[in-house]
Order: C-alpha cells, then sequence, then structure tokens
C-alpha cells in the first residue's frame, strides 16, 4: 500500500532500483578481488580463493610429502584428499563472505534472494 493512496513515483522507483544495481555490482567486485583462505591437515595444505570462488593459491607445506611415512601411492592419495579438503574450506569461507557481502542486498529486493545466488 502506498501512503496517501496515490500511485507510486516511478523516477524514485527507478533510482532505487539503479542504486541496488550499482550496489550488487560494487559489491560483486569486491568479492572477486577479496581473498579468503581454507585450510587442511592442521595447516598442511592452505588454498586461497576470491569471494567469488576463482582459486588463486594453493600452498603445500613440505611435511605433506614425507617419503619416509608412508608409500608414494598413499603420500600421493592423502595429499590430494587435503588438496580437496582445503579447497573445499577455502570456498565455504568465500560462500560466507558473498552472504556477508550481498545478503543484505538480497534483503532489498524483498528477501527472496537473487537468482542464479547461493541464498
Amino acid at each position: 500500500m502506498i501512503p496517501g493512496g496515490g500511485q507510486p513515483n516511478m523516477q524514485q522507483l527507478l533510482q532505487q532500483a539503479q542504486k541496488m544495481q550499482q550496489d550488487l555490482a560494487q559489491a560483486q567486485e569486491e568479492l572477486a578481488q577479496t581473498e579468503v583462505d581454507g585450510q587442511a591437515g592442521g595447516g598442511l595444505v592452505t588454498a586461497t580463493v576470491t569471494g567469488a570462488g576463482e582459486l588463486r593459491a594453493l600452498k603445500i607445506d613440505p611435511k605433506a610429502v614425507d617419503p619416509e611415512a608412508a608409500s608414494v601411492e598413499e603420500t600421493a592419495e592423502t595429499l590430494a584428499d587435503l588438496v580437496v579438503a582445503a579447497v573445499q574450506a577455502a570456498n565455504e569461507n568465500a560462500q560466507a563472505l558473498q552472504q556477508q557481502k550481498l545478503g543484505p542486498l538480497a534483503q532489498g529486493l524483498g528477501g527472496g534472494g537473487i537468482p542464479g545466488l547461493p541464498f
């Protein structure tokens, strides 16, 4: 319901929509530039992704590759598992950042979320 029973001010609605679009574009740009980490194996493997989920870096501590601790096959399998876990942790942190940055904008759209975004 519009106060006073009048018609909505279309110019004002257009300005609000344009501002929301600009705010969304700015938040998406900030997400693309912000990096977050995820770790596995007590820090043996660290993955760095952007807030948009793009993998930027992967660090593997040399202690994760101990040829005396296990066979080459076991070491490779363990290392692969640690890499996957670190990337998943980093992506979870990126999703939390997305929610933090974009969530308020989705609320401004009526709380129904934005199609194509994970919330």
